[in-house]
């Protein structure tokens, strides 16, 4: 979100011919195995709903992953036939294959997909991508679990859809909603540096591809969709919940580990409201005090039931100097990663070592307490020890995390922020009439440019450009909302209701 101008809004439709609208601009791909029944009447009602309700240049993209019927007949078929959709055969199987192929190619701004069956209400697909239109999302899915949502589908494929949702959240932190909707939309600026980082080639494709998204701080946008089961659907459920929990441990793995370069997601500063220079606060001091508590509070936990160990076989002083060095290493690696976001194994003996620093200062509080306790009573009794220990920890808590911030952990005017790594020029041939050939050689390296402004591209013919990924056509960065052709005339005569 730009921060330095106003939000923008959709042009006036001021509707042009739809044969002069130039490059489309969305994409919508329908991913397809064995579908030669199911097919031609999902695109013809795509299309004619398209036709109908969308205001601006569309494509519809039958990916075929290497089916064994007479599925791909029927998608030439239905490229002959009608002059928005285009077919592309994959010779491998993989929703997530098909997928990241066609819309690495794409020339389209707006990319989505959904489910040859159109489960989902076709009402809510331009509500799904106008947000991404707009500038104001990255991302946009359905979901079925959003409470104005309208769901009608059985009592199993309810219960593992929530189940799998809940596993996203209690193991990989996901706050979207519903992974599993086969409804979604990415931004083409976003897909060239995210679909790169995306390992899964199968169903899993989608939840990986929104984890990432949102870790990276990218906006998801969701949408309540209107949903109705498809009885016939040829999904194998066990084999994909088994292949879905294999990928959440991969990625949650990854994010552990820091093996993702999540910074090639980063937007330049100013793009997010929170990166502003704002006098007397200092940047994330919220975010990372609600974190330093989460983690102190179970330290000490961790460190109570320690000292209650090391207290049944060892001294006052032993047992408080033991269960503080245990739990100093782990409060030091927990805050490392969860509180100040320090990803990768790059500096971290440096963190511990100066961690084991803050560990001394609070041995020294709390053993100093525990002497003054011992000097004025005799034998005192163990809650009274635990009473003195935590009075100490706290005072030592508050030193730990002023230190933490301001020597461990420092961010020393944004020298914490990746530099930006300027994305190579490339060079991007497409027809802007009949078929699309899906050949891409872009291998994305830098972070996302800010949104920019779109320009249609030449009405025929075929047109060779050299940009940067996201830039405008004419090389300027303007505004974060793209100029969109509209395509219809009658929409703008008398009498219409809208």
């Amino acid at each position: 979100m730009r921060t330095d101008s106003s939000p923008g809004t959709l042009p006036a439709r001021e509707h042009l011919p739809a044969g002069n609208a130039g490059t489309p601009v969305l994409d919508v791909v329908i991913p397809v195995y064995n579908e030669e029944k199911d097919l031609g009447p999902c695109v013809a009602r795509l299309h004619d709903h398209l036709r109908r309700t969308f205001p601006y240049a569309f494509r519809i993209t039958i990916a075929d992953n290497a089916s064994t019927d007479t599925t791909p007949q029927v998608a030439r078929r239905l490229e002959a036939d009608l002059a928005e959709v285009t077919s592309f055969r994959l010779d491998q199987k993989g929703r997530g294959r098909a997928l990241r192929t066609v819309w690495s190619a794409s020339d389209a701004p707006i990319l989505a997909y959904m489910d040859v069956d159109l489960s989902t209400d076709l009402n809510a697909l331009l509500p799904l991508v106008a947000p991404l239109i707009s500038g104001h999302s990255d991302l946009a899915i359905g979901s079925r679990l959003a409470r104005s949502s309208r769901v009608v589908r059985g009592a199993k494929r309810e219960f593992i859809s929530r189940t799998y949702n809940l596993i996203l959240r209690g193991s990989l932190q996901a706050r979207f909603s519903d992974a599993q909707c086969g409804f979604k939309a990415i931004r083409r600026d976003v897909a060239q540096i995210l679909l790169p980082l995306v390992e899964d080639t199968g169903w899993f494709f989608d939840t990986e591809m929104l984890v990432l998204a949102e870790r990276a701080g990218l906006r998801i946008h969701e949408v309540p969709v209107d949903w109705v089961d498809d009885p016939n659907s040829t999904v194998h459920i066990v084999k994909t919940a088994t292949d879905d929990l294999r990928g959440v441990w991969r990625v949650g793995k990854a994010l552990t580990t820091g093996a993702l370069p999540l910074d090639r997601l980063t937007r330049p500063f100013g793009d997010d409201p929170r990166d502003r220079d704002v006098q007397d606060v200092p940047k994330g001091l919220a975010r990372q005090l609600v974190g330093f508590c989460v983690v102190g509070g179970l330290s000490t936990l961790f460190y109570l039931v320690l000292y209650s160990a090391f207290r049944s076989f060892s001294g006052s002083q032993v047992a408080n100097a033991l269960a503080l060095l245990v739990s100093a290493v782990a409060n030091t690696a927990a805050n490392r990663r969860l509180t100040f976001g320090v990803r990768g194994r790059g500096g971290a003996v440096r963190h511990q070592a100066q961690g084991l620093v803050v560990f001394g200062i609070g041995l020294a509080l709390t053993s100093g307490s525990l002497a003054a306790l011992n000097a004025a009573s005799s034998d005192p009794s163990h809650s009274t020890e635990l009473a003195v220990l935590i009075a100490a920890n706290l005072a030592a808590t508050v030193l730990r995390f002023l230190l933490f911030r301001a020597w461990v952990f420092p961010d020393r005017d944004g020298s914490a922020r990746p530099e930006p790594t300027p994305v190579a020029p490339h060079t991007v041939t497409y027809p802007t009439g009949g078929h699309q050939p899906y050949q891409s050689h872009h291998q994305p390296q830098g972070p996302l440019p800010q949104r920019p402004t779109h320009q249609p591209h030449a009405q025929s013919g075929t047109t060779t450009t050299r940009f940067r990924a996201g830039e405008a056509a004419d090389g300027t960065w303007r505004d974060s909302t793209m100029q969109l052709q509209p395509v219809r005339s009658h929409d703008t005569e008398p009498g219409d209701p809208r």
